[in-house]
C-alpha cells in the first residue's frame, strides 16, 4: 500500500481530541444520557486514546458520503463503480446450464449458490485470483417456481446444492476481474459434501450416527454466515442458523440442550426431513450435534476434504476473525449469532510457523477457547474484562455441573459459557482486527430482549433496553498480547435515529441525520485501517426506522469516529460479506436476498426478473484505491 496514496493506518492523538471535545458539546456521547461519567469517560478512556496514539498521520476517508436510498439499485459515490460480478444460479463451470428458476439439482450443483455472504478473495497472480464465498441459505419463494409447496426429493437436492460454499477462479480481463468458468480450481462445496470431524469432539459418542458410528465423517455444511482465511491459505465458513433446518417426524422428548441451540420440532419451513432423515430428530437424534462448528476449507485443492474444527466451540458461528499472536499463537475471535449469547477466542496449542505449509494445516485442531465477561462501572460504556477459560476440570466445568469431557464442553458451548458467568451480548455478529493487530471490533446486531427477559438484563458492554438499533463494541488486549486473559474495552458507537430519538435512542455522537443506520452486522478492515460496517436490519423507512432507506455500508474512522455512508443496495437486501484485491483497486461486496418475502425487487436484471444475490465488483473510475 505504501507506494499508493493512501497512508498506512489512521490519524494521530490531536485530532482525535478535537472529536472528543465536539462530541461534548454535542450534549454528550449518547444524547441526552443524562450519565455525566459517559463524557468523561469517551474523552478519557484509555483504550480510545491508544487507538488514536497507535496511528499515523492520515486522511482515510477521500469519497463524498451518499444519501440514504430506496431505490431497487445499488448506489455508490460519486467517481464509483458497482458491478455485478456473479449471482445466484451464474456459471461455475464450462458446462454449467443457464440460470433459470426452473433448474433441476444437477444443475443448481454446476451454478453459484444463492444468498451469497461471507467471501475471500485468494490471488494467485496478478492477474489471477480465487474467490471462495459462502451461500448462506436459500429464499423459496423464487428457488422454486412452486414457493417451496409440496417439495420433492429433487427440490431438497437442489435446495442443498444452493447451500454451502462456493469457490470459483477470477481473471483479469480488459482490466478488470470477471470470473473464469474454465478455472481448474472452480468447486462447489454443499450440505451433502463429505466432511472430517477434528478436533476434542471428534468420535464422541453424541457425533454418531447409524450412517456414521464412528462420529468421523460428516455430510456437509450450511446456512454458513461470515467467513474467515489463515495466513497459510485456507478458507473459513461458519455455520450459524443450522436448527432451522431440522425437524420431526413423530412426538420426540428434546431436552435442553436442543432447544438452547434452537433445534424444535418443527423446521423453518425447508422440508428437508421429508427427504433426508439426517434432519428428522426423531430418526437421527445426534445429527443437530454435527453443525454449528467452523468449518476448514483448503481452496487451493479441489481434492482436498473440508474440516470441521470442534476445537473452536459449537454454536452458531457469524465469523472466524485470526490474527498471529506476536508469540506466533493463532489467536481466532468468534461471536455467537443469538440474542443473549457471547463473544469467543480461541488460542492455539501450537505455534504458526511462516513458510511451513503443512505444519500449519492443523493448528486449529487443538487449542483453549476463552468466553469473554465485561465488567465496568454503570454509565460508563467502557472498561475491563476477562477471557474466562472453558476447559475441562476448571471454572465449574466438572461432571457434577453436568460436564464430562472436553469434547461435551465443545459440543455444548453454549451451556460452558453461561456456567463460567460470561457476559450475554446483543447478538455478537463480526468480529474484526485492526491491521495494527492491536483493536478488535465487534458488532452487536440488536436484542429485542435485553433488559425485557429475565437471562438478558442491562449490562455495562450491552446498556440499551430492547436495542432495536445495535451498537459496535471495540477491545485491546493487555500489553497487546491476544493471549492474555484481560483487555480494556468501550463502545465505539451506538446506532440510532437522532430524528425521531433523544437520550440512548438517537445514537452516540458520531451519529447524525447523514449516516444514521441500524443493524450494523458485517464488518471489515482495508489495510488502510477503513473500518468498513455493512447493515442487515429494518428497512420499512419510517417511524424508529424513518430516514434509515434501504440497507447500506457505511466506512468509519476508528480513530475520530467519523462515519460516511458508502453504498445503499436495493430492494428488501441485506449488505454482507467484504473482500479486497490486494491492491485495494477492487472491492468485492455481497447482495444478499433483495427482494426477500416478495418484495418488489428485480435486481440486478430489472425488468420483471426474479431477484437473484449477487457479488458486486466497486472500482473507482479513476482507478485508484477504494475508499481513499
Amino acid at each position: 500500500m505504501s507506494k499508493h496514496e493512501d497512508q498506512r493506518l489512521l490519524d494521530a492523538e490531536p485530532e482525535f481530541n478535537r472529536f472528543i471535545d465536539a462530541a461534548m458539546n454535542r450534549r454528550n456521547f449518547l444524547r441526552g444520557a443524562g450519565a455525566a461519567g459517559t463524557v468523561a469517560f469517551f474523552a478519557a478512556s484509555p483504550l480510545a486514546k491508544a487507538v488514536a496514539g497507535s496511528m499515523d498521520n492520515s486522511k482515510l476517508m477521500g469519497f463524498k458520503a451518499i444519501p440514504a436510498s430506496v431505490a431497487d439499485t445499488v448506489v455508490v459515490p460519486e467517481g464509483y463503480v458497482a458491478e455485478p460480478l456473479i449471482s445466484w444460479g451464474d456459471a461455475l463451470f464450462a458446462n454449467s446450464p443457464k440460470f433459470s428458476q426452473s433448474n433441476d439439482s444437477k444443475a443448481q450443483e454446476m451454478q453459484y449458490g444463492d444468498n451469497t455472504d461471507g467471501m475471500t478473495f485468494f490471488p494467485l497472480s496478478n492477474d489471477r485470483a480465487v474467490l471462495v464465498a459462502n451461500n448462506e441459505y436459500t429464499n423459496n419463494e423464487y428457488l422454486y417456481p412452486h414457493q417451496g409447496k409440496n417439495i420433492s426429493a429433487d427440490d431438497v437436492r437442489k435446495g442443498q446444492a444452493a447451500h454451502g460454499v462456493s469457490i470459483v477462479e477470477l481473471m483479469k480481463k480488459d482490466g478488470s476481474w470477471v470470473v473464469n468458468v474454465n478455472g481448474r480450481l472452480n468447486r462447489k462445496i454443499t450440505a451433502y459434501t463429505p466432511m472430517e470431524m477434528t478436533g476434542p469432539a471428534r468420535g464422541h459418542d453424541l457425533l454418531k450416527t447409524k450412517a456414521d458410528p464412528t462420529g468421523t465423517e460428516i455430510l456437509g455444511t450450511y446456512n454458513n454466515c461470515a467467513n474467515g482465511q489463515t495466513p497459510w491459505g485456507t478458507y473459513l465458513a461458519c455455520e450459524e442458523n443450522f436448527n432451522g433446518y431440522f425437524a420431526a417426524s413423530k412426538d420426540v422428548d428434546l431436552g435442553g440442550t436442543y432447544k438452547r441451540y434452537g433445534v424444535r420440532a418443527k423446521d423453518w419451513s425447508y422440508d428437508w426431513w421429508k427427504h433426508d432423515e439426517r434432519f428428522d430428530v426423531a430418526k437421527t437424534p445426534n445429527e443437530p450435534h454435527r453443525f454449528g462448528w467452523v468449518v476448514e476449507i483448503d481452496p487451493m485443492n479441489p481434492n482436498s476434504k473440508p474440516k470441521k474444527r470442534s476445537a473452536l466451540g459449537r454454536f452458531k458461528h457469524e465469523n472466524a476473525a485470526l490474527t498471529i499472536n506476536t508469540d506466533g499463537h493463532v489467536v481466532v475471535y468468534l461471536g455467537d449469532d443469538e440474542r443473549g449469547e457471547h463473544l469467543y477466542k480461541f488460542v492455539s496449542k501450537n505455534k504458526y510457523k511462516p513458510g511451513t505449509h503443512a505444519s500449519n494445516l492443523d493448528l486449529l485442531e487443538e487449542g483453549t477457547l476463552f468466553v469473554a465477561k465485561f465488567d465496568g462501572k454503570e454509565g460508563e460504556m467502557g472498561g475491563k474484562g476477562q477471557w474466562v477459560e472453558l476447559t475441562f476440570g476448571k471454572n465449574g466445568l466438572t461432571p457434577e455441573n453436568g460436564f464430562k469431557s472436553q469434547a461435551e464442553i465443545m459440543i455444548f458451548a453454549r451451556e460452558a459459557a453461561t456456567q463460567v458467568g460470561a457476559t450475554t451480548m446483543d447478538r455478537p455478529e463480526w468480529v474484526a482486527v485492526h491491521p495494527n493487530n492491536k483493536h478488535i471490533f465487534c458488532t452487536l446486531t440488536n436484542n429485542k430482549y435485553r433488559g425485557v427477559r429475565e437471562n438478558q438484563p442491562l449490562n455495562v458492554a450491552n446498556p440499551r433496553e430492547k436495542n432495536p438499533y445495535g451498537h459496535i463494541v471495540r477491545w485491546a488486549p493487555k500489553g497487546g498480547d491476544h493471549s492474555s486473559s484481560e483487555f480494556e474495552w468501550d463502545i465505539f458507537v451506538m446506532a440510532g435515529n437522532p430524528e425521531v430519538h433523544e437520550g440512548l435512542m438517537a445514537g452516540s455522537a458520531n451519529i447524525n441525520k447523514d449516516n444514521m443506520f441500524n443493524s450494523p452486522d458485517g464488518i471489515g478492515f482495508d489495510a488502510a485501517g477503513r473500518l468498513w460496517i455493512q447493515t442487515d436490519g429494518k428497512y420499512s423507512n419510517k417511524d424508529n426506522f424513518a430516514g434509515m432507506g434501504n440497507n447500506q455500508m457505511l466506512c468509519a474512522d476508528p480513530k475520530t469516529g467519523e462515519i460516511r455512508r458508502f453504498m445503499t443496495g436495493p430492494i428488501a437486501c441485506e449488505i454482507t460479506g467484504l473482500t479486497f484485491s490486494p491492491d485495494h483497486k477492487t472491492m468485492f461486496v455481497g447482495i444478499q436476498h433483495p427482494g426477500e418475502d416478495l418484495a418488489p425487487s428485480h435486481f440486478p436484471d430489472g425488468g420483471n426478473a426474479i431477484p437473484r444475490s449477487t457479488v458486486m465488483r466497486v472500482t473507482r473510475k479513476d482507478g485508484g484505491v477504494i475508499g481513499a
